[in-house]
């Protein structure tokens, strides 16, 4: 997104704080402040290795060295589609042609060795890279062996830390970075991560960075109150210690808080989209400026070097789609250089140089200096970096694909049968790439334009034609049958072509899950009586629930049962229709306010909830197994959105969440509601508007009570933006405390006006106190624990003692002057928005074992294929298998499959983590570290051989190294001696181990 208008919490290019110049004023002189009070001076430990770092520029020890840093930003999507982007396409909207800036970037370092160029979105780059000339790709490889052409980051796309799950964040790093390393092997592999759009940062995500083996972080965007604060204590450069689990230095990484956000400083722009003066050397010419320019760089680059620690400080020279004319840039950078340079033959000490993120981090860490009393580089616990959290479009879901983790794993159980079979070629590379595509951070966030948003799925939709042919391959290698194979994509909106037509037809549940589930099936079905039988042909209970008349194009009648899934597996359930009998199906009743005296009540043998008589909303939850009773009244507010006020025209948008008053306005104060009371489920459905309805259910065994919400579309005829939560108020007495998790992963506390390393000065209130919810939220009074689940991102906050609150959609009448230039104002499909809050209530002791579990099995859900019947035999003579499971026994609880894919030719990607943090034993013991064995663990094939990697699998573990600091809290602990034992894999708590795996696949019977 661009640098004239960027997100909340920031200012962007044009505001004092961030892209101006620095314009304290001080002499020219090389030595740094001599103040070291809170933190200081980092030292590269002795042995620390310098791979990569060998072509870097030669520096001046006694001087200020200028790192000047020529890059271009991106976007994979914001104004402009993709193809739009790399094409140069509708540049009427942005000029911006991706496909021209790396011709002219690679032509113009070709003229001079010393120039320099990093390069970040390698969606674009290996879309440019496969669309040239042999002799061109050979070009560009001498330019990345000789370090001129730099990788930063290396991600398919720059993704977004608020609203993205740590398995998506994982997967498409190691995407790119998979293509680097195939392109140019060691030469390609990114020393540096670089996140300088991003709106605010995660603890999660430079713990992610860190064990994928970065030596350091550099970041443009944090709130001004924090930079402002790191400026005048010397903070601008830490190491950041990403998680309270994993044994220091495993997630400790160093970061630096770049000067200007991402952007040049004011006046030293050259690019054909920019409005400053070129160098004008001849002094016979009125437009004559050296002396002009020259003092200016100088004085700002002494003023920026005020806060920073060492004799070197890095500018970046660029912005959003810049370089286009590289021609432009190089010229009078090679001129301000040479300018520049030349003044200290006149007793300057400032050395400017073309550089890069790494050889900048390089001198950093060689800086070998100490200050008084001895202390070291500073350690950050930062829970996180942020600015409030992005709530912008409610559509785009932020979890991995409904058909991408599944395809993967069954790719790799199956082997190549599952590329080519019965149903054509199949593969799972095309939504690999597109759900990487949507973790940039304009695409996941929602601060695209709408027809942007409209083609990230329509890439989306694309990539899932070959996934299902591979599906289908799989599955019929699986099951020892083929059948005509239906991937209903709009269940989640009971919307399924085939269970809604046929009298007769095969549903087979896969479980992505190391670990059995029994998960309740729902279907759209026509109305009658139907059969259900499990994979060995005993009837299994079933019910059907019929809406009222008025309610049928919504909700069609809904066929349930509950399936009994394995382990990394599948269970195929046969249903039939039986004409001749009555439909006995249960249809919700409706109940007329205060036609009951005590509260109405659903309950299982594990939960109990209760609705107000008077009202129709929840009232409370039971948990009946630790006897615990709390008051929960949740119901669904509203904001109105601002649009200016006397206090600032800010409107509230695609990027900004500003109410124009603290307190919401409910949709309704009672509900009209319907009751549903069967065997196999009891529901509340609520009603409390024509635009928002609920249904509150418990199924048998369920220890969490069920929210299934649908919202829209929001009216705006009384010309007032709206912004929807949906709000739980308790008795808790939380003390301004809530709790989030870090994307998807560690939880973090939060505390209400708050922030831990300065004094915050609230403005905004509300927007000030919303954070990043990616799968759970929860308040605590140290004894009761409410937690509520979300089935995507959302912002959420806990705006008074013992409330949650949860912001559902948005529906906006103005635009927030960000950048976007359209108001967040949606038709269509995206008007309308159904989702899932599961709400846990527990002892903070053991709410972990649930929370945990429980969200694992939210995010990765089993996958539902239909199938007609009356297939043919995979091989002939061979009996269909109705059942199931890749693995030999069932992975424990805290451990989670993370990934199982192909790699290549027989070799698959393995990752295992333990998902428990340190304390949350839970009294059953699933913070320990837990040991398996990986030698006989599969089913459908055999490890030969077995090598461990780094996160994203681009350098063998035992060979890996990175940058070493000596910090305040004392040198790392001392690492013990690798060793890899397949039979002998220990996971410690909140560890992910990664592996390559040779394998052979083993005959599938059947």
């Amino acid at each position: 997104m661009g640098a004239y208008a960027r997100a909340s919490g920031v200012c962007a290019r044009g505001c004092p704080d961030a892209a101006g110049p620095w314009t304290f004023s001080r002499a020219l002189r090389p030595q740094l402040l001599p103040l070291c009070f809170f933190l200081l001076l980092w030292l590269a430990a002795p042995g620390a290795r310098a791979g990569g770092y060998e072509t870097c520029p030669t520096v001046q020890p006694n001087m200020l060295n200028v790192h000047l840093v020529p890059h271009t930003h991106d976007d994979v999507g914001w104004l402009k589609t993709v193809d739009q982007y790399f094409y140069g396409i509708k540049n009427d909207i942005q000029h911006a042609g991706v496909q021209y800036i790396l011709d002219s970037v690679i032509s113009a370092l070709l003229e001079d060795p010393t120039r320099r160029f990093i390069y970040v979105e390698i969606a674009f780059f290996s879309r440019w890279w496969h669309q040239q000339t042999n002799a061109t790709q050979e070009v560009v490889r001498d330019l990345v062996r000789q370090g001129r052409l730099e990788f930063a980051n290396g991600g398919w796309v720059m993704n977004d830390e608020a609203a993205t799950h740590y398995g998506a964040i994982v997967d498409q790093m190691t995407l790119g970075l998979r293509f680097l390393e195939d392109t140019f092997g060691n030469d390609g592999r990114p020393r540096v991560a670089w996140h300088i759009d991003p709106f605010g940062h995660s603890r999660e995500q430079a713990s992610l960075f860190a064990q994928m083996g970065f030596d350091g972080f550099f970041f443009g965007r944090l709130d001004y109150q924090d930079k402002w604060v790191r400026m005048q204590k010397l903070e601008m450069e830490q190491v950041w210690r990403g998680s309270a689990s994993l044994k220091p230095p495993t997630a400790d990484l160093f970061t630096g808080v770049l000067p200007n956000g991402y952007n040049p400083p004011r006046n030293l722009c050259w690019d054909v989209l920019c409005v400053d003066p070129p160098v004008v050397e001849d002094p016979q010419s009125p437009e004559y400026n050296v002396k002009e320019l020259v003092d200016y760089f100088l004085n700002v680059a002494t003023a920026q070097s005020r806060y920073y620690l060492t004799n070197n400080i890095v500018m970046t020279m660029g912005s959003d789609f810049q370089y286009e004319n590289a021609n432009m840039w190089f010229k009078n950078l090679d001129k301000l250089i040479r300018l520049v340079n030349a003044q200290q033959a006149k007793g300057s000490s400032v050395h400017a140089l073309y550089s890069t993120p790494a050889c900048y981090l390089w001198e950093l860490n060689k800086a070998n200096l100490t200050c008084l009393g001895g202390l070291a580089c500073p350690v950050g616990h930062d829970s996180a970096l942020n600015a409030p959290a992005a709530v912008g479009h409610s559509g785009l879901a932020t979890f991995p694909g409904a058909c991408s983790p599944e395809a993967r794993q069954l790719e790799a159980l199956v082997g190549p049968a599952a590329n080519v079979g019965p149903y054509g070629s199949g593969e799972s590379a095309p939504l690999n790439e597109a759900m990487a595509v949507l973790q940039h951070h304009d695409a996941v966030s929602g601060t695209s334009r709408q027809h942007v948003a409209d083609d990230y799925a329509r890439q989306l939709a694309a990539g899932w034609g070959p996934c299902e042919v591979l599906l289908s391959n799989a599955l019929a290698r699986l099951r020892g049958f083929k059948e005509h194979f239906a991937f209903c994509r709009q269940l989640n909106i009971s919307i399924c072509p085939l269970s809604q037509t046929a009298a007769r037809f095969l549903v087979t549940i896969y479980n992505p899950l190391g670990r059995k589930v029994n998960w309740m099936v729902r279907l759209p079905v026509s109305e009658g009586v139907f059969v259900v039988k499990d994979p060995n042909g005993r009837t299994v209970p079933s019910d059907m629930v019929i809406f009222p008349s008025s309610d049928r194009p919504v909700h069609p009648p809904e066929l349930l049962f509950s399936a009994s899934l394995p382990a990394l597996g599948f269970s195929t359930y046969s249903v039939a229709q039986v004409p001749s009998w009555k439909p006995q199906a249960r249809a919700p009743q409706p109940i007329l306010r205060r036609s009951w005296s005590h509260p109405l009540t659903i309950e299982n043998e594990h939960i109990q909830a209760m609705f107000d008589p008077d009202t129709g909303l929840l009232m409370e939850i039971v948990n009946k197994n630790q006897q615990l009773r709390l008051p929960v009244h949740q119901t669904f507010f509203w904001y109105n959105a601002s649009i200016g006020d006397n206090k600032s025209a800010q409107a509230s948008g695609a990027y900004i969440f500003r109410p124009n008053q603290q307190e919401p306005l409910p949709v309704s104060r009672w509900a009209q509601i319907r009751l549903v009371k069967t065997a196999l489920v009891q529901e509340v459905h609520q009603k409390f508007s024509a635009w928002c309805s609920q249904v509150i259910r418990l199924y048998p065994g369920q220890q969490h009570v069920e929210l299934e919400w649908s919202v829209g579309p929001i009216p705006v005829g009384d010309t007032w933006g709206k912004e929807v939560i949906s709000r739980f108020d308790t008795p808790l007495e939380t003390k301004g405390r809530f709790y989030t998790d870090s994307n998807g992963r560690e939880i973090l506390e939060r505390r209400r006006d708050y922030r831990p390393t300065w004094k915050l000065n609230q403005t905004e209130p509300m927007a000030g106190n919303y954070y990043p919810v990616n799968t759970r939220i929860y308040i605590t009074d140290g004894n009761m624990q409410l937690t509520v689940l979300t089935d995507r991102s959302q912002g959420g906050s806990s705006l008074r003692d013992g409330s949650l609150e949860l912001m559902v959609h948005r529906r906006l009448l103005k635009d927030d002057g960000r950048g976007v230039s359209e108001p967040l104002m949606e038709n269509g499909s995206g008007s309308w928005v159904r989702g899932r809050h599961l709400v846990l209530l527990d002892t903070a002791q053991a709410a972990a074992a649930g929370h945990r579990l429980l969200a694992e099995q939210e995010v990765l859900a089993p996958q539902v294929v239909l199938a007609a019947g009356g297939g043919a035999p995979y091989n002939l003579g061979a009996a269909p298998r109705t059942q199931f499971s890749g693995l030999r026994s069932e992975l424990p609880p805290s451990v989670h499959l993370l990934t199982l894919a192909s790699w290549g030719p027989e070799m698959l990607l393995l990752r295992l983590e333990h998902q428990f943090a340190l304390g949350e034993d839970s009294g059953r013991n699933l913070s320990a570290p837990v040991t398996l064995n990986l030698r006989d663990l599969f089913s459908t094939f055999t490890i030969t051989r077995l090598q461990e990697t780094t996160l994203v699998a681009n350098q063998l573990r035992e060979a890996a190294s990175r940058l070493k600091w000596t910090t305040n809290t004392g040198p790392a602990p001392h690492q013990t001696p690798y060793q890899l034992d397949p039979a002998n894999i220990t996971l410690q708590p909140m560890e992910i181990r990664t592996f390559l795996a040779s394998v052979q696949w083993k005959e599938v019977d059947g």
